[in-house]
């Protein structure tokens, strides 16, 4: 592994008897990054993450975190790690502060010295009005601050946070987004799973789309999007179960075509154009979006499925 790589996988795989989550994948994480793993509830994310976080045993393949073999130095390696599950592990008794100084004493960091990252994590997290407050009293968006706050308590070389904004709401999230694209911009490496293409595209440098335990695509967000999508996309909605009949009708008006069952995606270099041959064809959607192309739609392109399917 070289010095600028953090994470280096060949091969990796993980399987749970016969069920094989994770099925012989190859990625690098380079220094300073934001790398992604994007891809649906299953795809074998979260598996990978373990296995990184040297919190579960690879079933086979190669894996280097940090330039170490997790099977041999996974202690070494958690203690250089910061991690963010996806669910909030915090002690809801104790107070803002006081989450943050037990779990900075794991680390064995000395007490005058942890105080003084405290206040300076409360800061980053936009908490310093709360820090006496129990952590009990909290929003959803302030516990999920609180936790990456308390990931980074050990001044770590990686941070790994794991669907980092589920469940919060669109404000929440972009402040969360804030305070990630400022640890991006200190130069502290992060490795994220999501299944929000937006905020893959919003954090990320690199990543790759997992589905089914294997890795479809890999490349920066723009990259991908111009490797397997079109320029723009016009989607057209329909009631329930309705869209796959309209197939016919759109067929050669666009350079692919895609159906759910409320909704047909046009893929096209002019959507404006393409909207209105829809319009001259005769057919009457519900509504008409002209937009340009996502991540979501290179994931469609290769799956035929959408990300939260």
């Amino acid at each position: 592994m070289s010095t600028g790589t953090r994470v280096s996988a060949r091969g990796l795989r993980k399987s749970f008897g016969d069920f094989t989550a994770v099925d012989g994948i190859d990625f690098e994480v380079r220094a300073g990054e934001v790398f992604g793993f994007l891809g649906p509830n299953g795809a074998g994310k979260s598996s990978t993450m373990r296995m990184v976080g040297a919190t579960s045993e690879r079933t086979g393949g190669e894996l280097s975190v940090l330039g170490l073999d997790p099977s041999h130095d996974g202690a070494t390696i958690r203690s250089r790690l910061g991690v963010v599950p996806q669910e909030d592990n915090l002690d809801l008794e104790l107070s803002v502060s006081d989450n943050l100084f037990v779990y900075g004493r794991y680390f064995g960091i000395p007490r005058r010295e942890l105080r003084a990252r405290i206040v300076d994590l409360l800061h980053f997290a936009r908490l310093s009005e709360r820090a006496t407050e129990k952590v009990d009293n909290l929003s959803g968006g302030m516990k999920r601050r609180l936790t990456i706050a308390r990931g980074l308590v050990n001044e770590p070389e990686l941070i790994l946070l794991d669907e980092p904004t589920t469940g919060l709401d669109p404000q929440a999230r972009h402040l969360l987004w804030d305070r990630l694209y400022s640890l991006k911009q200190s130069g502290v490496t992060l490795v994220l799973t999501t299944h929000y293409m937006d905020e893959a595209e919003q954090l990320c440098d690199r990543l790759v789309v997992m589905d089914k335990g294997h890795i479809i695509a890999a490349g920066s967000p723009r990259e991908l999007v111009d490797r397997y999508a079109t320029k723009e996309v016009v989607e057209l909605r329909f009631p329930a179960g309705e869209a796959r009949r309209a197939l016919e009708e759109v067929d050669g008006l666009a350079r692919r075509v895609e159906a759910l069952a409320d909704r047909v995606f046009l893929y096209t270099d002019d959507g404006d154009e393409t909207a209105e041959e829809v319009a001259h064809s005769g057919l009457r959607p519900t509504s008409t979006l002209v937009r340009r192309a996502s991540l979501e739609d290179v994931f469609m392109t290769l799956t035929g499925r959408q990300l939260d399917d």
